[in-house]
């Protein structure tokens, strides 16, 4: 059996902008993926809210920064045969990137760190599959207006960037924002039917990358 880490923030961990809350466990993208490949790969969820590609937030509880986390991660979860990351959402806040630019240099380094990892017993770096998120979208909600100001015309700019990091790294793309777009509630979050759309999708571009 194969297996299959998800890497990523509060979309991957399932955050419901109408609770707000958490998904149920079956409309997470990472689960539905797992039920469309059919037994043949373990999926396992990797999901933290406000996570980011490579930037540090001190207002958090938690160390949100995925390019100093991820090593622990894949040294947890080995031995692995797919990385699937989908970050990025959180560097558009003004106080830690705003810039798609940014977030592009972070998933370039977050995929340098599964390329060049030392894994236990010397097992091979795992594939890579970048995703782009979907697009901010204007939103009625005060805060998420002034967190994420300017987000709508800077996530617009990710899935371009992002193509061009896969293409420099030889690993995998996927834009997000072809089947699933985010609640204007908050701008940022995904219903069920838009987070279960991602995994639904991800089962084709999946099976060919492993060969299922």
């Amino acid at each position: 059996m194969k297996t299959i880490l998800c890497f990523g923030d509060s979309l991957t961990w399932g955050y419901d902008p109408q609770g707000p809350g958490r998904h149920a466990l079956e409309d997470r993208w990472p689960s539905v993926l797992g039920c469309a490949l059919l037994g043949k790969a373990q999926v396992i969820a990797e999901g933290l809210n406000g996570r980011t590609t490579a930037f540090d937030d001190f207002t958090a509880g938690v160390d949100r920064n995925g390019a100093r986390l991820l090593p622990s991660i894949l040294s947890t979860h080995a031995p692995l045969d797919l990385v699937i990351i989908m970050l990025g959402t959180n560097d558009m806040k003004l106080f830690l990137c705003g810039h798609a630019i940014g977030a592009a240099k972070g998933m370039r380094r977050l995929v340098e760190i599964v390329q060049t990892h030392v894994y236990p017993l010397e097992q091979e770096a795992p594939k890579v599959l970048i995703l782009s998120p979907p697009h901010a979208v204007a939103t009625p909600d005060g805060d998420f207006q002034q967190v994420f100001d300017g987000a709508v015309e800077e996530s617009a700019k990710l899935a371009r960037l992002y193509r061009e990091v896969a293409e420099v790294s030889g690993t995998g793309f996927f834009d997000a924002a072809s089947v699933a777009k985010a609640s204007p509630i908050d701008g940022v979050h995904l219903d069920a039917a838009n987070t279960r759309s991602i995994g639904e999708a991800l089962a084709g571009p999946v099976k060919e990358i492993l060969a299922l």
